[in-house]
């Protein structure tokens, strides 16, 4: 049912298999707080936050199940409370970003064709602000680039949107499709392709990635944490609102544009932006001033 509705439930799925297994052991005839409590928190060594999320799953099920068995007991939401912060993100310069985009260029192929998949598809995030998965699952005929416009489909619940590019990028995508048609001897299905044709491999996009961090030195050579794929698209967001307030246009107004844009569920989603860039902030605060000096 939650799946109808866009949820896609990757975690809560096997999660709940483990809790029904957990009651199964347990001889429980039915869902109780205590047994909750006490799955939730089977991993001494988890975060608080893993241990909110499982029985948030736990939750959402007993809350359905209550309409079945009366006696079900549903844990209430101030049990492990525990707010998740979000990772602060990382704004790629334009220096990174070219040296990002060179090495992806000189990448080692038997086929000649990896270095350039990595080189457009870095690009795309970095000028189009998509997610890395909306990214790999654009499909051949979502690509118009006679009008340059990428139609991202079954996005987070099920939302799909259009995406307009500028010819810049239009003229280097219709480069590379070119070059892979070639290389293919046929127009595939999804648009960013491997070696095989077939559609690229998220674990080997973002091992590749860390690669080229390590290459051009925005990772050490042992890092396990940095700069992310996903920043790509919280720099396109912070650029987009800074420039607009450097242009003096009514950001407030412009904001649910910009959410639509990158696909949010909720425009608070795009107003994080604005606390989570110290450069924003300030603008944002600089604006505020200039308007009260006016009032007085």
């Amino acid at each position: 049912m939650r799946r109808s509705l866009g949820f896609k439930l990757l975690d809560a799925k096997v999660g709940l298999i483990k809790f029904a297994s957990f009651l199964q052991q347990r001889r429980a005839v039915r869902i109780t707080i205590p047994l909750a409590m006490e799955w939730a928190q089977q991993d001494k060594t988890a975060r608080p936050a893993e241990w909110a999320k499982r029985l948030s799953f736990v939750r959402g099920f007993a809350r359905h199940w209550s309409a079945h068995d009366s006696q079900t007991e549903v844990p209430p939401c101030g049990l492990l409370p525990h707010r998740p912060g979000r990772a602060h993100p990382y704004l790629y310069s334009n220096e990174e970003i070219r040296k990002l985009l060179e090495a992806a260029r000189r990448l080692p192929s038997t086929h000649g064709l990896r270095g350039r998949t990595y080189y457009c598809l870095l690009g795309l995030l970095a000028v189009a602000g998509l997610r890395i998965s909306e990214a790999r699952n654009l499909q051949t005929e979502d690509v118009d680039l006679e009008e340059g416009v990428l139609t991202i489909r079954g996005a987070k619940f099920g939302k799909s949107r259009l995406i307009p590019i500028h010819p810049s990028t239009r003229k280097v995508l219709s480069d590379y499709a070119s070059r892979r048609d070639h290389f293919l001897s046929k127009r595939p299905a999804t648009f960013f392709v491997s070696g095989r044709g077939t559609r690229l491999d998220g674990a080997e996009i973002r091992r590749t990635f860390y690669f080229l961090s390590r290459q051009i030195g925005l990772r050490g050579p042992s890092d396990s944490h940095g700069p992310r794929l996903h920043d790509f698209r919280h720099r396109f967001a912070v650029e987009t609102l800074v420039q607009w307030y450097r242009s003096g246009h009514d950001v407030e107004r412009r904001l649910p544009v910009l959410s639509t844009y990158l696909g949010h569920v909720h425009v608070a989603d795009t107003y994080w932006y604005l606390s989570a860039c110290p450069e924003l902030m300030g603008l944002a605060v600089k604006r505020f001033e200039d308007y009260w000096e006016k009032q007085s």
